[in-house]
């Protein structure tokens, strides 16, 4: 059973459809208890940094999330809050991830960045989760919607480019992040999301 974590914020109908199109049952919950009972979990949402994170702290799921052994998977802002800090609100974040999330900017870029844009180069050096990309292209397109991103750092996996370099995918023991959404990537974003859920063991 597949965990969603519901914390209150964000519209998970699209990353709900996608886990049952991949063939996967799937539980939407804030039971700590639920949570951990599950075989992988996920972090969803979009949201303010801040924010999320009073929810979470809220729902008494901060430490919960951060001693899971099981494979989890945070996105967009699920991510975000994984890392250690966010200039979102100067914000104190989850610390699963050593990097912060910066600001994103650069000359003659809008903000926020929405839309399709490329996926590069799997850290062969990381090799906790070049799996999670088997049978996607390099360089493939997947679908953004954020003001902020994680800096490069020690946990990137995957980096792609709008105004800065940023991390895209994050990866550490079972814990993994990305700044795009798998779930309304097409092809592509569903066959990254079948290749996290076909994975039984940490990373």
């Amino acid at each position: 059973m597949v965990a969603i974590i519901d914390y209150g914020t964000g519209n998970i109908f699209s990353l709900c459809n996608a886990v049952k199109r991949a063939g996967f049952d799937y539980t939407v919950t804030c039971n700590t208890n639920e949570i951990k009972a599950s075989s992988h979990v996920i972090l969803p949402g979009v949201g303010e940094a801040s924010e999320v994170m009073k929810e979470i702290d809220s729902r008494d799921l901060a430490e919960t999330i951060k001693t899971l052994k099981v494979p989890v998977l945070g996105i967009c802002i699920g991510m975000q809050v994984m890392c250690s800090f966010s200039e979102e609100g100067g914000t104190e974040c989850l610390s699963i991830f050593p990097e912060r999330v910066l600001k994103l900017g650069g000359e003659g870029v809008k903000i926020p960045h929405m839309g399709w844009n490329r996926v590069n180069g799997v850290n062969k050096a990381n090799g906790l989760g070049v799996g999670l990309f088997d049978g996607i292209e390099q360089g493939e397109w997947f679908y953004f919607v954020h003001s902020f991103a994680p800096e490069k750092g020690v946990s990137v996996l995957t980096t792609t480019e709008y105004g800065v370099e940023f991390g895209s995918t994050l990866i550490k023991d079972n814990f993994v992040g990305t700044q795009f959404h798998p779930e309304k990537s097409g092809v592509a974003g569903e066959r990254f999301l079948m290749n996290f859920l076909n994975t039984s063991k940490n990373y």
